[in-house]
């Protein structure tokens, strides 16, 4: 009995093992042949079209038509800067412009009138010269007439130096006046495209200065950016099918496809890119960004930007 008991024992001894070896082995293969056709990646992460929203003039937020996560549509108004300060401006502006219009027409006039007598001046003295020659006039004539000429000469060269400074100022106060009006359109602020609002920093009564992000609009559009190693992408292109899994459904999978790959690495495309031309160089595996689009109708989920997602690419078959 116990030795037929140490015989199974040993029996088990050799079998398990081989058995053990075989499942490994199959798992060895097929892992083995899955990498060959499929690739996949945790660092990849759902990303979208976020426009931020800033003013282009300063001043008191006197009306905000928008809270957190609300959804908007082009063209809605969505913010108002006070007025009052741009609207005064503009008055002043165009009151201006008026002044030197009125200058300006004065000044043609004057122009108009300077050359009438700088002809008149002109046709005297070619007469007054002719007839000094002939001995007829007087060189007091002949010198009266001289000086009338030059007199006009000098009177139409500065109406006509003030005309073109007042066409100058009247060029400059229009765009004066087209640029207060700009600024009185910019105190309201509308949405640019469809989303929702996101990221709200201002309340109305807040001060806002330039350029000072408001909030964001988040559309709707949205795709997956995968970092694959650069071993990973020498067989894929564009079309090829992907399955997507986002974390927040659990093992569910959408469908997608390969969109395109970005032409420089990720490392390569940073605020401040490595610098490789040293001594102390340490090859790493570089990461090369992939977009991939959603080729499922994901309207009824809520997927927006910076989820975490794992596509698995099929490269091949």
């Amino acid at each position: 009995m116990a030795e037929d008991k140490r015989h199974i024992y040993e029996k088990k001894r050799v079998i398990v093992p081989a058995i053990t070896a075989f499942i490994i082995l199959i798992l060895g293969t097929i892992i083995s042949i899955n990498s060959m056709f499929y690739k996949s990646t945790d660092d990849a992460f759902v990303e979208g079209h976020i426009i931020t929203v800033a003013p282009r003039i300063s001043g008191p937020v006197i009306k905000l038509n928008v809270e957190d996560n609300q959804e908007v549509k082009k063209g809605d108004l969505l913010l108002e800067i006070d007025p009052v300060d741009y609207e005064t401006k503009l008055k002043q502006s165009k009151a201006k412009l008026e002044e030197a219009k009125a200058a300006l027409v004065s000044s043609e006039n004057q122009v108009e009138k300077s050359f009438s007598e700088l002809e008149f001046a002109g046709n005297d003295y070619e007469r007054y010269s002719q007839m000094y020659e002939k001995g007829i006039a007087s060189t007091q004539d002949y010198d009266t007439a001289r000086t009338r000429l030059a007199t006009a000469q000098s009177e139409n060269k500065s109406a006509n130096a003030r005309h073109d400074e007042l066409t100058a100022s009247v060029k400059r106060l229009e765009a004066e006046v087209e640029e207060d009006e700009l600024n009185l359109s910019y105190t309201k602020i509308y949405a640019v495209a469809d989303g929702k609002i996101t990221h709200r920093k201002v309340e109305q009564g807040n001060y806002v200065q330039v350029a000072q992000p408001l909030f964001s609009i988040a559309q709707d559009n949205v795709w997956v950016v995968a970092n694959f190693k650069e071993t990973q992408v020498a067989n894929m292109k564009k079309g090829q099918s992907v399955k997507i899994k986002i974390d927040a459904y659990g093992n569910k999978k959408f469908n997608g496809e390969v969109d395109s790959l970005q032409m420089s690495s990720g490392a390569k495309a940073s605020l401040f890119p490595p610098e490789n031309a040293v001594g102390s160089y340490v090859k790493i595996v570089q990461r090369i960004p992939v977009k991939i689009i959603f080729t499922d109708d994901i309207s009824e989920y809520n997927i927006i930007p910076g989820m975490s997602v794992v596509p698995t690419v099929k490269v091949k078959g």
